[in-house]
């Protein structure tokens, strides 16, 4: 194989203009943020120095892959096939994106080295003024010059050193300061298996590059090539794998930016909706505000108008009673000091004031009473168009005045929903306008005490409560109706549950010709008959009531429950009528 060197890959080209290469990105490691030294790429694509990777908490994983594993897919399709088993693997995460990264058997030494970086690194102390460059034959000198021919970093004495010795004599020195401007200087890869020798060809067997002494060695039989023979055809196949992601790339970069464009239309929602929410709380507090003012306002006014009432009904009393005590001191005094004719001439005096205190009506209590409760749950109308609960009620329900109503009152049907009202009055027989009451119902069979009818009480929220209650069988009930444990007006009081509605068999007509449609033997229970043979009546006949009225029991309420029973003796013609 001849070696056909190509400017492909030409190992020292210049850099374009206007790029900017060296950045922290590429020059620094992550952990250490130090320039790189013996970089290792791992395989996320991130690379760290050996030694801060040497510092990472390693943990143990399983690995089922079973033989030897390694961090790469290199080679291993041509691997010998092994069996499966559990063994322990020693992984550690990546500092940058935390992925798991299971180190081959020979550690962190083992990964592969970023010659990339390294050569970047050489670059950024280059463009230092050389600072952090030592010879790499001494390591202990500043660099000055660089061997083009041996790719070495020199010293100025194992420059002189490199020129006076035979085979090296006529190599090409240059100047660091006249590399600035290259994009590559890095040292010659070595094969790791024979470190005299520079890696320059490729196993395509094992898909990794071999330097000469492997390809007469380990790798006798395997098809080599010099690199720049086969970089083509893997620069190729690289370069598809780039095309194929490259556009998730730019598909990624535009999610993030729609996530970033929505996250700042999600901030200015947010900031808009919680503006929206103080000032709606703002308002509704201030409103709330208002009506406890207006309440406690309220609630001050009762308290002067009761208190008023009662210094009044006071200051009334004590007149009262003054008065009295003058009379009864005065009517005593005369009765037991004074003379017979002292007696006589005061009696009719005294008498006319005693009659008259006596015909004076006073109440012995307050006139007012302390029954003031604050309601939080009922509704207190709007507020600067806020819906506001709360009031204040001063009256107080008296069963003695509430009214029940309702047709329903006293008659039902069995299996029928029966209803009423009760209407809740305070002590003044006014309505409470309000709900809230606790109100006790209960309907007994009066045979069957231990029986009682479930009943549904619903608070119209008004001052008025729909009952409503279904018997099962006929019968007499009873129904009480108690607020706070006490009857109120006409309870208890007895219901008569009749049988179910019966429903008209006949029909409601005018008149037994007009309905049968002029038939003879058509008859109706009026009990009126025409001229001619008619059985049944007819306008202005004998017998006909001279309203509507029903066939089959006579009744003239259209809306009223049938009496008619029916029997043998009852005539065909009825039900024939009927029919029609």
């Amino acid at each position: 194989m001849s070696e056909n060197r190509k400017p492909l890959l030409g190992f020292v080209s210049k850099v374009p203009s206007g790029t900017a290469l060296g950045n922290s990105g590429k020059t620094h490691c992550p952990l250490c943020m130090g320039l790189f030294k013996a970089p290792r790429l791992l395989p996320c694509l991130h690379t760290v120095c050996t030694t801060c990777l040497e510092q990472l908490e390693p943990f143990s994983v399983v690995d089922i892959r079973g033989g030897d594993s390694d961090t790469s897919s290199e080679g291993s399709i041509f691997q010998e096939l092994k069996p499966h088993s559990l063994q322990p693997q020693i992984g550690i995460l990546c500092p940058v994106c935390d992925a798991q990264v299971d180190l081959p058997m020979g550690g962190v030494k083992a990964l592969t080295i970023d010659h990339l970086a390294m050569n970047d690194v050489m670059l950024e102390s280059l463009r230092g003024e050389g600072q952090g460059l030592v010879c790499d034959l001494c390591s202990d000198r500043e660099v000055e010059k660089r061997c083009q021919t041996c790719k070495a970093n020199l010293c100025h004495f194992c420059c002189q050193a490199h020129r006076r010795q035979r085979k090296t004599t006529y190599h090409t020195m240059v100047d660091l300061k006249d590399l600035k401007g290259y994009s590559r200087i890095g040292k010659p890869i070595l094969c790791p298996a024979h470190p005299a020798e520079e890696l320059r060809l490729f196993c395509e067997l094992c898909d990794r590059p071999v330097c000469r002494d492997c390809v007469v060695g380990e790798h006798r039989e395997h098809p080599c090539d010099f690199t720049s023979n086969v970089i083509h055809k893997h620069g190729d196949s690289v370069r598809e794998l780039l095309k194929g992601t490259q556009p998730h790339v730019e598909a990624l970069e535009e999610a993030l930016d729609q996530i970033k464009r929505m996250n700042s239309a999600l901030q200015e929602r947010v900031e808009a909706v919680a503006a929206n929410v103080r000032t709606f709380s703002e308002g509704y507090i201030k409103a709330i505000e208002e009506h406890r003012d207006k309440l406690l306002k309220q609630l001050g006014d009762i308290r002067d108008q009761k208190e008023n009432s009662l210094q009044l009904q006071k200051a009334q009393l004590e007149q009262l009673l003054a008065d009295m005590r003058t009379g009864v001191e005065f009517t005593e005094h005369l009765l037991t000091s004074g003379s017979d004719l002292e007696i006589l001439i005061t009696k009719r005096v005294v008498v006319e004031r005693l009659r008259k205190l006596n015909k004076i009506e006073y109440s012995a209590r307050p006139g007012v009473n302390d029954k003031i409760c604050f309601s939080p749950q009922e509704k207190a109308g709007l507020c600067h168009g806020y819906e506001v609960y709360g009031t204040i009620n001063t009256k107080e329900v008296d069963p003695a005045k509430c009214v029940l109503q309702g047709e329903d009152l006293h008659r039902a049907r069995e299996k029928q929903t029966a209803s009423f009202t009760l209407l809740c009055k305070d002590a003044m027989g006014e309505s409470m306008g309000r709900g809230g009451d606790n109100i006790q119902v209960a309907v007994v069979p009066k045979d069957k005490k231990d029986s009682p009818v479930r009943t549904m009480v619903k608070d119209n929220k008004d001052g008025t409560y729909y009952v409503s209650y279904t018997p099962k069988e006929p019968g007499v009930y009873t129904v009480w109706v108690c607020i706070k444990e006490q009857h109120v007006q006409g309870s208890p009081f007895a219901v008569t549950v009749r049988r179910k509605h019966r429903p008209h068999p006949g029909i409601f007509h005018c008149c037994t010709f007009c309905s049968s449609g002029g038939q003879k033997t058509a008859r109706c229970a009026c009990g009126g008959t025409m001229p001619g043979g008619y059985l049944g009546c007819g306008h202005g006949h004998k017998g006909h009531p001279g309203r509507p009225h029903w066939s089959c029991c006579g009744k003239f309420n259209e809306k009223s429950e049938c009496t008619w029973v029916g029997g043998q003796s009852t005539p065909r013609s009825l039900l024939r009528t009927v029919a029609l």
